[in-house]
């Protein structure tokens, strides 16, 4: 059976489809997510997905099952349950933050269900990890500047910062941090052991939405502007070198507007 037809007989047959919703801004979804979420039943939806992208769920019933920090719509557990329950005979979309393979339990939720007998697709979305540091012209890599980088969970499933930060740290790779904003004292000592004060930090919150902040600062003063610019979760770490050619791109803009103007009179 073919991706497509199996989204089309999803109604009849069951079918669980994990879609990721991108980093916020509701344009920057796939053609493909829309087309599902257009023909979905059932529509399961975290606390980091747009609400916008709900309009395209006309035939749908909605479900809120997203996790804030300490408050909890569903237990995973009650999700997992509701998925298989729902899936045995409608076609349920898990409508997901960013992509559902990178930190969100897609993959554990599709598992669950096909066990359970559940037909099961998956959607790729845009990743938060590099798309938010893009959308404020920072690269995750750059000739020169670095030739790799590190996505990180800052908070286990322990709640304790990954271990990979420390080994992250000692290298000259970008090194970006999903859900690290309450670990963010600690991250910035490992990175002072290792000799990095210097080293460029920015932190983007909300991004790509229309409330979204912006800190730029070095590891030894992030934490003041943190605190200057009343930085929260959800918000993403990106630390390295990378993070100057936000500024070094809009130096070129700026002077060529001046040598513009200029030139114009």
């Amino acid at each position: 059976m073919s991706e497509n037809t199996k989204h089309t007989k999803a109604s009849s047959l069951g079918l669980l489809t994990v879609i990721g919703a991108g980093p916020g801004d509701p344009e920057l979804i796939t053609l493909k997510a829309i087309k599902i979420l257009e023909a979905a039943d059932v529509v399961l939806y975290d606390a980091l997905v747009n609400p916008e992208l709900l309009n395209y769920a006309t035939q749908a019933e909605l479900i809120f099952v997203g996790k804030r920090k300490g408050c909890y719509a569903y237990q995973q557990e009650q999700i997992n349950e509701l998925i298989v329950s729902r899936g045995k005979t409608q076609h349920v979309v898990r409508l997901k933050g960013g992509d559902p393979f990178i930190f969100g339990r897609g993959a554990e939720e599709m598992e669950y269900a096909a066990k359970h007998g559940v037909q099961v697709a998956m959607v790729p979305g845009i990743s938060s990890s590099v798309a938010v540091p893009a959308s404020q012209n920072i690269p995750v890599t750059k000739r020169g500047s670095s030739e790799s980088f590190w996505v990180i969970t800052g908070t286990t499933k322990e709640h304790k910062l990954s271990s990979d930060v420390a080994l992250a740290a000692k290298s000259n790779a970008t090194i970006v941090i999903l859900m690290g904003m309450s670990k963010l004292p600690a991250i910035v000592k490992l990175f002072k052991n290792e000799n990095k004060g210097a080293t460029p930090i920015a932190i983007i919150q909300n991004g790509t939405r229309d409330n979204e902040k912006v800190g730029v600062a070095t590891i030894a003063t992030i934490e003041q502007e943190v605190e200057r610019q009343q930085l929260s979760n959800p918000a993403i770490i990106i630390i390295g070198e990378v993070v100057n050619h936000k500024n070094a791109l809009q130096n070129a803009i700026d002077t060529y507007k001046q040598v513009d103007e200029v030139t114009a009179l």
